[in-house]
């Protein structure tokens, strides 16, 4: 989180860059639908104010998630479609008046069934006159996962995190600069969903049930038994993320490669990338494409073995994020400066909008997934 502050205080500080105090605020809404029928309604506010000479600033953003879903996890225990709301907040500062600086940052998200807490902090080291800069990082995160209508005193999981961020990165000339981040995360406790239940079969059955078998299929090949999902109670993740950053005169290409593994033997790649061009002074389009690829984790299986409803696996899991899959995603986006001459980018609005296909290779109910995220954003400064 400290790392995204710190982006949007370094892309925000070309505005105003004279000394004085600056401010930007900004509004979005966003929306998000896929074939799964589920659908998302973000709004967000959010405010950064800062002296660019002076190295300092301190942002916060607010946002509302209205969820609502009918997922086939939900069909197949024929449980009515739901709606949610959650509430999220953050806040963070940095200070850099020279080659080292500090940043902080902290969030809460909130819904009836889940409180999520985190903390952290940056060290930000230039070097080489600032053609090399070295960043190190650490937050800690605390989440409660309980039951809509259940206090979280009468049921809840309790799940802990901890995240050290080590990178380097190096403005090779006037248009281009690389870099290499590295993250561990330290997962501790319980992130089984409550709600998930995980149908069992009988030895022998599991392997004909096929990829993508429909509710019908899998109730009438089922055991009565269908219990809870259960994950183990630890996790260790691993990633290397290169940045490539190259800037023309009227264009940029920003390319990122992320290679991820864990402990429960999960591996993926996900490459991203987007071409901005400037059309104009005040008018910037660009293309965005993704690919996600993953295996799945050890314990999982399309389709769960039990002699009985007292004799289950030690691990099993219903969702799909945990099992082979493949994403392909492409969109694009829209920026308009409308400021007055001199300081076009005192007001800027935004769109941006990227579909995706999800194959899922070795999943039960569904096969594919397809979904879409549309977000339009003003910014302001002041």
């Amino acid at each position: 989180m400290g790392a995204l502050i710190v982006a949007a205080f370094a892309f925000s500080s070309d505005a105003h860059a004279d000394g004085n105090v600056t401010a930007r605020a900004s509004t979005e809404v966003a929306g998000y639908k896929d074939s799964f029928a589920t659908s998302v309604l973000t709004p967000s506010i959010g405010a950064i104010v800062e002296n660019p000479t002076a190295g300092w600033g301190v942002s916060g953003r607010y946002l509302v998630d209205v969820v609502s879903a009918a997922s086939p996890d939900i069909v197949s225990t024929a449980s009515p479609r739901w709606t949610e709301v959650r509430h999220a907040g953050t806040v963070g500062g940095r200070y850099k008046p020279g080659n080292f600086g500090v940043a902080a940052s902290g969030g809460v998200s909130y819904t009836p069934d889940y409180l999520s807490i985190v903390g952290g902090g940056q060290l930000i080291q230039d070097l080489d006159e600032k053609n090399l800069t070295l960043v190190a990082g650490y937050s800690y995160g605390h989440d409660t996962i309980g039951r809509t209508g259940t206090p979280f005193s009468v049921f809840s999981h309790d799940l802990t995190y901890h995240t050290i961020t080590a990178g380097i990165s190096r403005v090779v000339n006037k248009g281009l600069v690389i870099g290499v981040y590295g993250d561990a995360i330290i997962e501790r406790g319980d992130q089984s969903k409550p709600y998930r239940y995980v149908p069992m079969f009988a030895p022998g059955v599991a392997q004909a049930i096929p990829r993508g078998a429909s509710v019908d299929t899998v109730a009438s090949f089922r055991i009565q038994a269908r219990p809870l999902e259960q994950l183990p109670l630890e996790r260790d993740r691993w990633a290397v993320t290169g940045r490539l950053a190259w800037r023309a005169q009227r264009t940029t290409l920003r390319v990122e490669e992320r290679l991820y593994t864990d402990s429960w033997s999960l591996s993926a790649t996900t490459t991203d990338a987007r071409y901005f061009i400037d059309l104009a002074e005040r008018v910037t389009i660009w293309p965005h494409a993704r690919l996600h690829v993953q295996s799945g984790t050890n314990f999982w299986q399309r389709a769960y073995e039990a002699p009985s409803a007292a004799n289950l696996p030690a691990f099993r899991t219903g969702d799909r994020e945990l099992g082979p899959l493949t994403n392909v995603g492409l969109g694009g986006g829209l920026r308009l400066a409308l400021g007055k001459p001199g300081a076009v980018n005192d007001w800027l609005l935004s769109t941006t909008f990227d579909g995706t296909w999800t194959s899922f290779a070795d999943a039960i109910y569904a096969t594919q997934r397809f979904s879409g995220l549309v977000a339009v954003a003003l910014e302001v400064t002041f």
